[in-house]
């Protein structure tokens, strides 16, 4: 496998470690925006590898759907996407977002099933 996309595939486990760490800190935001970006480096990675180059987007959905990705992980893609704008912009939608402890678990979940999916088509 190509440098590139082991580097993109070992950032994405560490961005998953770190959002339970950081979950388990009660740093509920932050564990989210590390969910977040756990799934979308190993959708890179694996994207790096089937198509030779990296789309520049955040956008988990438009990622998944370009790697014909099965319907549960493009719903979970869908669902998990909008925290990397939640958590970065926190005036986005008019006012702070308070990330619960169960959204947060959820979205930590959701990663983790992205990324156990990248695994196996990696």
């Amino acid at each position: 496998m190509r440098e590139e996309i082991v580097n993109w595939w070992k950032q994405a486990e560490k961005d998953l470690k770190a959002a339970k760490d950081s979950f388990n800190s009660s740093n509920f935001d932050w564990a989210s925006f590390q969910a977040q970006q756990a799934a979308e480096k190993a959708l890179k990675a694996l994207y790096l590898k089937n198509h030779g180059k990296l789309i520049k987007t955040h956008d988990l959905f438009l990622l998944s759907k370009r790697l014909n990705s099965p319907e549960e992980i493009v719903t979970l893609c869908k669902k998990l996407s909008p925290v990397y704008v939640e958590t970065r912009y926190p005036n986005i939608q008019g006012s702070w977002r308070k990330f619960s402890r169960e959204e947060v678990r959820e979205d930590i979940e959701n990663a983790e099933k992205i990324v156990q999916w990248v695994e196996k088509n990696l």
